[in-house]
This record gives C-alpha cells, structure tokens and sequence, in this order.
C-alpha cells in the first residue's frame, strides 16, 4: 500500500546532525520509496538502519561522522548505488563488505578517517570508481593491482597514512587531476610518475620528506597543474621545475629551509595565493612585483628587514593579505600602503619603529595587527571634519534638531528659517484668490465673446471668435469651467499636505483612517488597502503632492475601490496635478519604496471592510524562555510552572495577552529585552492591540496562573536549555518533474552565501536573512518549532507541497509535545522567526541594554528614532482648591456603596467604617465600589414611554504597601476577586494599586467623608522604649494629592511650609502622652486646619494635645520626641513649585522621555532607566543600578539639551549625577516620605 502524503515523491533529504542514537532513525523513511540521495551524517548511528534495503533507487548515501562500526547490511542491495560516503566513523578492515565493489555504479567511495589497516579486498575490482579517499588510516602499502584496474581515477586521497613508497603503476592514471599524499613517509618514493600523469591540477605533498634530490627535474608535461602543496619538508631552495609551471595559482613552502627565490618567478604570472612562512628568506626578489593576480602573499617567520620587501610591492594591486609578522622589519616601504584592495595586515612581532602616514588612508582594511613591536611610535591620524558632532549613535541630539522633531521655531532662529518656512495656511489662500482671480477674467472674456456673437447673430462665428480669444488668453478650455464645490472635511483634514513628509491612511469601512504613529509608515497589512501622500517643496518653498493607493493582495474588492476613490478625492482636494498612482504589493515602483528609505514590511491580517467581517485570528498559547546575552533568541518550552526558573526572564503569550514573567533573581537586562521582544509582536503580529503585562515573581495576577492550571507550591530552578535543541537547519525545497528534494543549507560554509558574509561572524552564527531567496521555499527546522518561509515569486506547487512536507518530516523526526509548524510569507515573518537569524531582528536598532563599547549601529544612513518631546512641555500646574472640590464631588456624585477590607493572615476580613482613610505599609486592602451608571435618554423617544433604569457598575481597587506581602494580591484573585465576579457578572472592574501610587478616583471618596487623607508606613513597633511618632501633611500638586505619612522623627525634617504631628508616648504601653500638632511659619491654611482634624481622629482621649505655631516648641517633650534641638531646618520648598521629574526609557523600541505627574514619588524611580529630577536650581540625573552604558550616553544628552532649553529661556540651571543609594538631601526632600532603598 502506498504510502500517504508526499513522502514516496521525494528524491533527496538531509537529516545532518539529527540524534538518531538508540534506534530513533523514522521508521516512515522506507516510505521514500523514489529516494535518490540521503545524508545521515552526524546522527549517532552504531549500524546501517534496516529501512535502507527499501530503498532501491537510493543512488547516494552519506554516514560520516558516526559511530559506525561496520558497513554489513544492504548496501550491496542497492542496485544503483553510485556514492557512499562513510568517512569519520571506527571501520576496521573485516567491517567493510566486499560485495558492494560488484555495484556495476560505483564512482565514489570515501573511507576516510577511520582505522584500516590495509586496502579492502576486492576494492580493485571496483573499475568504475572515479573518486577514491583513503586518507587519515593506517595504510602501510597499495598493492599494484589497484592502479592497473583503477585507470579512470579523478581525485586520490592518500594522506595521513603511513606509506613509504608508491606503485610505479601510479603512471597509468592519466585521466587523475587531484593527488593528495600529505603525511606519508614515502622516504623511498621519487615521484618519477608524476610527469606522465598528464591531467593533474592540484598535487599536495605536504610533510612526505621531499628534499631537491627526490623531487621530479621535469613537470614541463603538466599543463594543468595549478596548486601544490610542498610544505614541512626539507627544501632548501626552490626546485627548479616549478619556476616553469606558468600555470600556477598556489604554491605553499611554508616551513622548509628556503634561503632565496629566483627572479625566474616572474613567471607565476596567474599566482593568487603564495605561501613562504617560515623560511630562510632574507629578501624577496624584485621581480615579484610582477605577479600582478597575487591576493595573499605570506612571508611570516623569516629574516626579512625594510630592505628585503621589494620598494615596487605596490605595483601588486590585486593584494588582499599580507602577513610578515615575526621578522626583523624597522617599517615597511611606502608603497606598500598603495595596495589600495589591501584587507588585512599582519606585522606583529617585528622591530618596529614607524609606520609610513598612508597607512591611515587604507580605506579597506579591516585587521591590523602591530603587536609585538614595543618601539613603534604610530603616525598621526588626519582629523576628520566631524560633522555630526552632536550626534549619538547616529541620532541628533542639538537643541535646534529636538526643537524641530516637535514642529517649534528654534531660539534665534526665525530670521535663517524665514527664507525655507513658509506660511502654508497663507499661501494656500493666495493661491485660491488666485485661481478666484483667473475665474473672472476668464468670465470677462466669455462676456466679451457673447456680445460680439449678438451683434453679428452668427453662431459659427462667435465660436471660432471666442476660441480665438480663448488661445490669445493661453487657456484650456476646461480650465474655464467652474468645477463643483466639493465638501472632503468629513474625509480629510484641512490641515492635510500642507508640510512636507508623508500622510497615511488604511481603508476602514469605506473611509481612510489616518495612520498617526510613524512607527507604522511602511508596514503594511496583506488583507487592506492604503492612501500615500507624499508633500514636497521645491528650492522657492511651492508645494507639490504626489499620491499613491497600494493594494494588498488579500485585500476585498470594496477596499480596493475605495482606496482607488478617495485616493482620487484627496487628489480633487489639493488640487494636486497628475494621476494618482497604483501599487501592488510585491510589485512596487523604485519610487515607492525609496519613500521609506528601501524599507517595506508586509504584515499578515487585515481590518474588516464594509462589506466582509475578519475572522477572529486564534493563537495557540506558547511559553517562551530566553537564549543569549548580548543577542536574545526565545525558544519554545513547556507551558508547565515546572519551566519558572528564578534566575530567568519568560513570555508567556495568550494571544491578546502578551506576559512578561520576571524571576526575583532575573537580570535587569534580560528583563529589558524580554520587554523590547513582547513590545515587537505586539506590533508586527497583533496590530498594537495586545496588552503587554510585566509580571513579576511573587506578583502574579490571577489570570496568569489560571493559565497554568493554578500556584504551584514552590518555583525552583530548572534547566530549560535541552528545549532548544541544537543549531537551527535551514532546508532548501526543489521540486523537480515529479520528485521533491530537501537539501541543507551548509550556511556555516561561505561558499553558500550569495554575498560574502562579515568575516568577523563565526560560522555558527552565519544563518543569515540574505540565504533566503524570494524563488524559493525554505524549511527552517529547529526543533521545538519548524518554519517554512515561502518566497515571494515562489511557484505555487512548490509552496504547497513544501507545507506538506514539512509536516511529515516533522513528524517523522522525535519532537517535544508542543512542537509547532508554522508558515511564514516572505514580508510578513513573526519576530520569532527572525530571531533566529543574526542581525534580522530589528527590534532595536541601537541596543540600549549592552555596555556601550559593543554597540554597533548598521543602518548609518537613517537617524535612529527618539522622542524628547516631554522636555519641551510646560510644568504641569496645581489644580485649584475650589475645582478640587468641584472634581471631587463629581466623582463621587455616583457612588453608591464601598465596603472595605484588609488582609489578615491568609484572608480578608471587613474594614471598619472608622479606618477608612488609615493605610498601613505592611498590609493589602481592597475597596468594593458600586457606582449608578444614569440610563442614556433617547431625546426623540415619546413621552410615554416609561423611562429606563439606572444600571450599576462595580469597582474593585486593591492597594497594596510598600512592606505588604506579596501574596496578598493572588490571596485576592482567587477568593475576594472570584466572590465578586460571581456576584456582578460582566459588571465588574478591578483596579490594582501600590503605596503613593494610586488613583485619586477613589481616594478622594476618603478626603470628602473623612477630610483626611492618611496613611502611616507600618503598625506600631516597639524599637525603643518611648518610641516617638512623625508624620508630615503634605500636597504635590492640589488638594486632592494630600497625604499624612509618617516619617522619621528627625529635627532636620521640619520647613516652615509645612504642617507636622508629633506623637510623644510616656510610657512603652503607648496608652497615654502627647500630641503636638506644629505648624509652620508659611504653612498653608487649609493644611493647618486639616491637622487639627487628622489629630482628633488619629489619637484617643489618653493624649494631650498642643497645637503650636513656628517657634512656639516647649523644650520638654517636644524637642525629646524629636532627639533634640535644631535650628538649622529650612523655611522654605519652593522647590515644590519647579520639581519635574523626567524617565529616559527604551521600553517602546526607541529611546524616549516622559514626564511623571507631579504627584510623584520614590517607587517612580526605575532601577533600569535613567530619571531626571529638575529642583529649580539643579537637574540631577540619576543611574538607576541596572542602568546600562549606552542609556547613560544617551541620557547624558538629553539632560544637556534640556539645559540648553532652559537656558535660552533666561534659566540656569546645574547638572548633578547620582547613583541609586547615594542620593543628597536636595534630591531626597523632593519626595514625600523618602526611606533608604533596601539593599539587595
């Protein structure tokens, strides 16, 4: 029975470096019944697989690199076996079977690299063998008969045997064009058959004992010869039958005895590669300057000194290498820096003194190596004019060019910008009084030809009249016509093409939606159709518009109208001249795709049209771990809490719901990258509509571990690298008249790149996006997930049959249960695709997590995308008292009922009414809110209808403190949060909160019930024996963020601004003492009287309390509560009226800034991002721990041209840098209730 599928259709197939030990070789293989070829090489084999012998029309098979101890099996079977390849593995000589050399078909056998002893029996009667490799086994002797049966030999690989002489039958290989003898004793060989082996091209004699005098005197009869290979040998001078060889291309003397060469060498006029390391030498000849096809020329370890190189080396334009180290060089000659090709240069370990100053202008060299010359004064190197100065990893950081990015005129500079900046709005309305203008006259004229035509009554003649004049008049006759009066505001803004740059819209529903994110310029969705405006302006500031409609090619018919319509409305509303133009995807103009610098992106999906829903797109929900440092590859691992390690940094991805899960003991920069990866497939594969959830160890939601099946009992760590299988194999689908073949893509080797890769890359990492090419299909196998990558201009046939394929070879191959194959179209990869390549994913392209000395930045010629936009902002201000109140009331106009609750223990318990308002740092609270949502009332309804019912809608805040156990809000999402969703079905939101970090929705519930806002940083400890209260009322920015937190009781802490509560106990039962309420010189009045009543809520009937004016202290308890006297606090924060605090973070793919509130406070300070805090006398930059090299550099900048800013608006201001942990008071004083960071 015949197999399903596609399998009996394939003719070739690679499984290199697949782990087929311990029986796993697929069984479903002998389902290959038209296999040709087949690779197992690198598999972990011991013995041939039996699913061979089905195999009839198998022609090529390759186990090298084995554990193969024999080649007993089927192989003779095989009628058409023509190659077998089982080199690498431990044959002796009784495991190789003598009945395959009767395959009538056999041309190549290689045998290399194993333990033979002897030359197998009967291999001479193999006559049809062309390619025998011997080489690297312990071969003493060939018996004659050998080279008389085998006379139609091509390529003989001997080497690395222990062979003392040769057949002189070796004669009769005419026909032989490669002969390889290296590491052979062969003392008693002369080689006196080689000039009758007239076809030889390449001949290798490295390391057999050749000397001048058993070395050939005549190879005058090898017309071919074109490589040899004489090194480790005993030469002391050149023989002199080689400077006949006119043909030669290559010639290695390394390491032998050569004192000198000839100037007969002139006559390697086609020499490439010279190799004379290690020699004897003390000169080059002259006339080595005539080799003019010379590319590598090596001369290391020799005698040579400044006047042994030839002054005329420079005529060797050609030359790419040139490695003299370990001479006695003091320079080397000027002209050598004339080798204008010259790629790497090797002087290491010479007597160098200088060096000539046209070194520097060797454009294309890449290796210079000068070590070992302690004497060597380099020679100095020409000043560039630098003309990017103020740029940072090719990004502009001048005050004028930030000032521009935001559309503002820079300081001074209206004057130089007058000339190019013209007044779009005004010109637009000059040119319509314009064209209103040539209207009239053009009514003039036809006024003019009408009463002409009246006074004469000749209709034929007032035609011709009035066409006359219309000619005189130098316009068309359509151009006379009034055209409609069109109204586009409904569809474009008015604003539209009048600045130069591009305006894009996607069809939505019949009607173009603009594009306002210029993230998303050039990336387009296959399934919807888009308008491309393109402004400019010529040298005399006139505008000029072309416009442009693309088409996806999955897009629906309705899209592709209306793009083609409204692309012709926006044409009628410009007034823009010229068609407008169509693109096809894939089939773009030159035109087109320079608009974004060469750079088009094809995303799969689309947007519903007007007249076809979009199916919802299901994704498979996929764990991913984290592979790398300076380059970070996820991989796919099992979706079990087993796969949590607390040393790494995860993704969990549910589609809609893209987890960022952080270990406690995960790095920072991992944890950046991991957000940078999640921020990508947000979106290039969910169109930015997926929530991104950072979640951290021991702060996980409920949702998260719902996926998981529930919380585990503990995470410990686990070795998740045996998910990521080995280096990813990249396959090549051809298909031919019937067949199918999928060969490796060896992308270590260069030979199989299309452009020479860096050779800086190592061979591992040379999987590279240029290997795909848009004919082809690929198969990208790496284990856990299969990729099959479908060209553009791919044929059909061969896309569905790779997809086919692809899933039967996956299949065959033993995989982890959650393996995946998927299909990626050329244009619209997933970011897990091209991770695996090197330098494809884009997700950065300046890294902001490595240390600045690695950065490398590709793409020079673009400007590297950044926002300071925040800096340029005005200082938020504080909101009024009387719209506070206002704002207040308006919130809680609705509020119904709150019922509060606190955890205890492992469960909440209800809050008393009279704590409300009253947080503690080290417990979690939550707020059940309901709130009237009013019935929308229709106005055109009739009266007597009965109107509808308010609904209701619930809100649950959860706060948590800064000391509060972090599993106090998973105790939530699985008892409280379940209770509630039970209750209000639909009806219910949940609103998550941390200490000073909360919203002010519900906290101003707590200000208008209780006029308090209060909240102290723990329970009472007893840490001394009278231990003393501190609190402090303070507001950043308005009434409604007024606090009364508790703070060390330091004298220092005291300002005349501000209004303080001292609580002094008598005894350590804390039941009785005193309670001073101070308040300040210019405190705020309304504060004052807050504290009076925060005190009379805060503290029973058992404390006396005082309420004191500035300077009104008794020296008794108050000045003890505080421990003791001091008159140095300050009298002032006007700093409260000027603080800004400013976050320098790459977390959106590009490095921006944004202003916190002023509501700000200590945990706004991330550890991995850099903040700027602007006091009103000094900007502090401050370095958070994790804080990488490169967004210190960055931030540098910007906090310069935030000084620069201020400064052209009469404000200076100093910078002062801070590291976490090390901040001043002027800093510190900044934040309400500031405390020292833990240390880790």
């Amino acid at each position: 029975k015949m197999a399903a599928g596609v399998l009996p259709f394939v003719r070739g197939v690679d499984f290199t470096k697949y782990n087929f030990k311990g029986g796993l070789f697929p069984d479903k293989t002998k389902n290959m019944a038209g296999l040709r070829w087949l690779s197992l090489n690198q598999t972990g084999l011991c013995y041939l697989p039996e699913e061979l012998a089905t195999l009839k029309k198998l022609k090529e098979i390759r186990v090298s690199r084995n554990d193969l101890n024999s080649l007993h099996g089927d192989l003779a079977s095989l009628p058409q076996l023509k190659s077998i390849n089982a080199s690498h593995n431990h044959l002796k000589d009784a495991s190789i079977p003598s009945d395959i050399f009767k395959l009538d078909d056999l041309s190549v056998l290689d045998l290399s690299h194993n333990q033979l002893s002897a030359i197998p029996p009967d291999l001479e009667n193999c006559k049809t063998l062309l390619v025998l490799n011997m080489s690297h086994n312990q071969i003493e002797s060939i018996p004659p008969q050998l080279f008389i049966n085998l006379t139609d030999l091509l390529h003989l690989d001997w080497s690395s045997n222990n062979l003392d002489s040769i057949p002189p039958q070796l004669r009769r290989l005419v026909h032989l064009k490669t002969l390889i003898l290296n590491d052979n004793p062969l003392q008693h060989a002369q080689l006196r058959q080689l000039p009758s082996m007239v076809s030889l091209t390449a001949l290798h004699l490295r390391n057999t004992q050749r000397n001048i005098s058993n070395f050939p005197t005549n190879l005058d009869p090898l017309k071919f010869l074109s490589d040899i290979d004489l090194s480790y040998n005993q030469l002391t001078r050149l023989p002199e039958c080689l400077y006949m060889l006119s043909t030669l291309e290559r010639l290695n003397l390394s390491n032998n005895e050569i004192q000198e060469l000839s100037l007969l060498i002139d006559t390697w006029t086609k020499m490439r590669t010279l190799n004379l390391t290690n020699n004897l030498l003390t000169s080059l000849p002259a006339s080595l300057c005539k080799l003019q096809c010379l590319q590598r020329l090596f001369i290391s370890d020799n005698k040579l000194d400044f006047e042994g190189i030839p002054a005329s080396i420079g005529k060797l334009g050609n030359l790419e290498v040139f490695c003299a180290d370990s001479n006695n060089l003091e320079s080397v000659p000027e002209s050598l820096c004339r080798c204008h090709k010259l790629r790497k240069l090797i002087l290491s370990d010479n007597r160098l003194v200088t060096l000539p100053d046209s070194i520097h202008l060797l454009q294309d060299l890449k290796i210079l190596d000068l070590r070992g010359n302690p004497n060597l004064v380099m020679p100095p190197k020409p000043v560039p004019v630098d003309e990017n100065a103020s740029k940072v990893y090719n990004i502009d950081f001048s005050l004028n060019n930030q000032l521009r990015r935001i559309g503002v005129v820079p300081p001074g500079g209206a004057e130089q910008q007058a000339v190019s900046t013209k007044d779009h709005v005004a010109r637009r309305l000059r040119l319509r009084r314009r064209h209103e203008a040539a209207d009239s006259k053009a009514q003039k004229v036809l006024q003019g030809m009408s009463d002409v035509a009246h006074d004469k009554n000749l209709a034929t003649e007032t035609q011709e009249e009035a066409n006359s004049e219309i000619v005189k008049a130098g316009k068309k006759w359509d151009e006379s016509l009034n055209k409609p009066d069109l109204d586009y505001s409904e569809i474009f803004c008015e604003e539209i093409g009048i600045f130069p740059g591009l305006t894009i819209w996607q069809i939505e529903n019949f009607y173009p939606v603009q594009i306002e994110d210029v993230t998303y310029h050039g990336k387009f969705y296959v399934a919807d159709c888009y308008i491309i405006l393109h402004t400019k302006t010529d040298a005399s500031g006139t505008l000029s518009w072309e416009i442009y409609y693309w088409i996806g090619q999955d897009s629906s018919i309705d899209k592709k109208a209306c793009s083609a319509i409204h692309a012709v409305n926006l044409r009628n509303m410009l007034g823009a001249e010229g068609r407008t133009i169509r693109e096809e995807m894939g089939d773009e103009s030159d035109e087109f795709v320079e608009l974004f610098n060469n750079d088009i992106a094809y995303i799969e999906g689309g947007n519903a049209s007007g007249f076809y829903s979009v199916e919802q797109t299901v994704y498979q929900t996929r764990l991913y771990a984290l592979w790398g440092k300076r380059t970070v590859t996820p991989y796919p691992v099992p979706l079990e809490t087993s796969s949590l390690n607390p040393n790494e940094v995860l993704i969990l991805d549910t589609g809609m719901t893209i987890y960022v899960w952080v270990g406690v003991n995960a790095k920072g920069v991992k944890r950046s990258k991991a957000r940078l990866i999640a921020e990508k497939v947000n979106k290039d594969e969910r169109k930015n509509n997926a929530e991104i959830v950072m979640s951290y160890q021991g702060y996980e939601e409920g949702d998260f571990w719902m996926i998981f099946g529930g919380i585990p009992d503990e995470i410990e760590p686990n070795d998740l690298t045996q998910y990521r299988g080995e280096k990813p194999r990249l396959y090549k689908v051809t298909l031919g008249m019937g067949y199918l073949e999928l060969p490796q893509v060896r992308y270590h080797l260069v030979t199989e790149h299309p452009t020479k890769p860096d050779p800086e890359l190592q061979p591992n990492k040379r999987l590279l996006k240029s290997l795909l090419n848009s004919k082809n299909v690929y198969i990208l196998d790496c284990h856990s997930d299969v990729f099959v990558w479908v060209g553009r201009k791919s044929p059909r046939l061969v896309r569905a049959a790779a997809m086919k394929l692809a899933h039967e070879i996956s299949a065959m191959i033993h995989r982890p249960s959650f393996a995946v194959v998927s299909k990626q179209l050329e244009g619209t990869e997933s970011v897990l695709f091209k991770s695996r390549f090197s330098g494809w994913t884009d997700v950065l392209k300046v890294d902001y997590t490595r240390a600045d000395e690695k950065v490398i930045i590709k793409q020079d010629a673009v400007e590297n995308k950044i926002d300071l936009s925040a800096i340029f902002l005005p200082r938020q201000q504080a909101m009024a008292d009387t719209e506070a109140l206002q704002l207040m009331e308006d919130w809680n106009e609705d509020l119904d009922l709150m019922q509060g609750f606190v955890l205890e223990g492992k469960k909440f318990i209800s809050l008393p009414q009279e704590e409300f308002g009253r947080f503690y740092s080290k417990d979690c609270y939550v707020f059940l809110c309901r709130y009237w949502v009013p019935a929308e009332v229709d106005p055109d309804a009739e009266d007597d209808d009965e109107p509808e019912e308010d609904d209701t809608q619930c809100v649950v805040y959860f706060w948590q403190g800064h000391e509060a156990p972090s599993m106090g809000w998973l105790t939530f999402t699985f008892t409280l949060q379940k209770k509630f969703e039970a209750l209000f079905p639909g009806k219910l939101e949940v609103c998550k909160m941390k200490q000073q970090q909360v919203y002010l929705y519900i906290f101003s519930f707590f200000v208008q019930i209780t006029n308090i806002l209060f909240s102290c940083s723990g329970k009472l400890e007893v840490l001394v024996p009278f231990p003393s209260k501190f609190y402090q009322i303070r507001s950043n920015g308005g009434m409604l963020t007024t606090r009364c937190i508790e703070i060390d009781p330091n004298p220092k802490m005291l300002n005349s601004e501000f209004c303080f509560i001292l609580k002094v106990p008598f005894n350590s039962a804390d039941s009785a003492g005193m309670v001073y309420g101070w308040i300040g010189r210019v405190a705020n009045p309304n504060e004052a009287r807050l504290m009076e009543d925060m005190i009379s809520v805060m503290f029973g009937d058992g404390y006396s309390v005082q309420i004191l004016n500035e300077g009104e202290e008794p020296e008794n308890f108050f000045w003890v509560g505080l421990g003791g006297r001091c008159e140095t606090y300050e009298e002032q924060a006007d700093y409260l009226h000027h603080v800004r605090l400013f976050r320098c973070s790459n977390e959106k793919g590009f490095f921006a800034v944004s202003e916190k509130c002023t509501d700000f406070c200590q945990d706004d300070l991330a550890d991995d991002d850099i903040m700027l805090l602007d006091n009103g006398n000094e900007v502090y930059m401050w370095v958070g721990s994790q804080t990488s090299q490169v967004e210190v550099k960055l931030g540098l900048k910007t906090v310069s041209v935030y000084i620069q800013h201020m400064k052209s608006k009469g404000i200076r201001r100093k910078l002062k840098l801070v590291r976490k942990g090390n901040e001043p008071w002027d800093f510190t004083k900044c934040f309400h209730a500031w405390v020292p960071f833990k240390k880790p």
